[in-house]
């Protein structure tokens, strides 16, 4: 496999989880690809093991303050399509790809031809159980090409930025994730854009498999979760009245409708700080629908064939 191919890697302060990343990619047997970390300013000293470790094996930079996840990857397409990587292989740092996991990748690839917006991996928490958080969402035609199942192939319609792989002239086209959501639903965003507002097909390419180091597989509630979680959902439904108002009424509807959902189970479910939960929750779908304007960022193209990365 001869394609010029980057895995970026973002990282804040789990510098240990970070470290087996690194070498399960390094250790892809069938496929190579270089390593690009983004780190969000940890203060754990992870530039130092990086350095120590892996010396020049991969290559690192630090963003110079906490950009949250989307603000890194974000960061980190950037990087690798300006420093001019065909393809693009991104994760988070707890993430544990399996010894053919960007092998697998390319073999869906070949059997698509390339013609795809990206392929997502199958996730597996610690126990080799499905991953609950990266649920992908199944494209209710998938059966018009029922043949790629053969293959291991589905096509989905959104999931998570764990072990997702892209061409990057999609990213070109398409743009890159949006900064401003800081941290949740930048990844449903813009598989999402890829998928349902530009219409590319995108794939589940099953047999490629990587483990999601999650401490706990469980899915995230806003009336479930623990008090010190709570003030996470205002980035929750602020960021995804931003997705689905781009999907017009339709999206709008399904919006409306999940709020409301939540409501129902915070007053039916919730054990505590049921008031609190509630005023998170409607100040953010305030905040999102009326003042929440990000605009899509693009990255540019090298400008010249010496921008392209040596194979390291």
């Amino acid at each position: 496999m001869q394609a010029n191919i980057a895995a970026v890697i973002v990282t804040y302060n789990r510098k240990e989880l970070l470290m087996q990343c690194i070498q399960h990619i390094l250790d892809q047997q069938g496929a190579r690809c270089d390593v690009l970390v983004v780190d969000n300013a940890s203060t754990d000293g992870t530039a130092l093991a990086v350095e120590q470790r892996f010396q020049n094996q991969v290559r690192y930079r630090s963003t110079g303050q906490n950009l949250g996840g989307a603000g890194g990857f974000n960061f980190g397409m950037r990087w690798a399509v300006e420093a001019g990587y065909d393809y693009i292989w991104i994760m988070d740092d707890d993430t544990l790809p399996q010894p053919d996991a960007l092998a697998q990748l390319w073999a869906a690839h070949e059997h698509l031809g390339g013609e795809y917006g990206f392929l997502s991996s199958t996730v597996l928490w610690k126990d080799g159980k499905e991953c609950r958080m990266n649920r992908q969402k199944i494209k209710k035609s998938f059966y018009e090409h029922v043949e790629l199942l053969q293959h291991g192939i589905i096509q989905v319609e959104q999931a998570t930025f764990v072990s997702l792989f892209f061409p990057a002239k999609v990213v070109c086209q398409a743009g890159l994730p949006i900064k401003e959501f800081f941290i949740w639903g930048d990844d449903i965003e813009y598989t999402r854009r890829l998928t349902v507002r530009q219409g590319l097909p995108c794939y589940l390419a099953g047999k490629s498999i990587v483990i999601h180091m999650m401490q706990h597989n469980t899915g995230s509630s806003i009336a479930l979760d623990v008090p010190e979680r709570i003030d996470r959902y205002r980035y929750a439904f602020r960021n995804e009245s931003y997705t689905y108002r781009k999907e017009g009424v339709k999206g709008l509807a399904y919006y409306f409708a999940k709020c409301g959902l939540n409501l129902l189970r915070i007053l039916t479910q919730a054990k505590d700080h049921k008031a609190r939960r509630m005023a998170v929750l409607l100040s953010s779908m305030v905040k999102g629908l009326l003042f929440f304007r990000p605009q899509v960022e693009y990255a540019a193209a090298p400008a010249h064939p010496e921008d392209r990365p040596a194979r390291s």
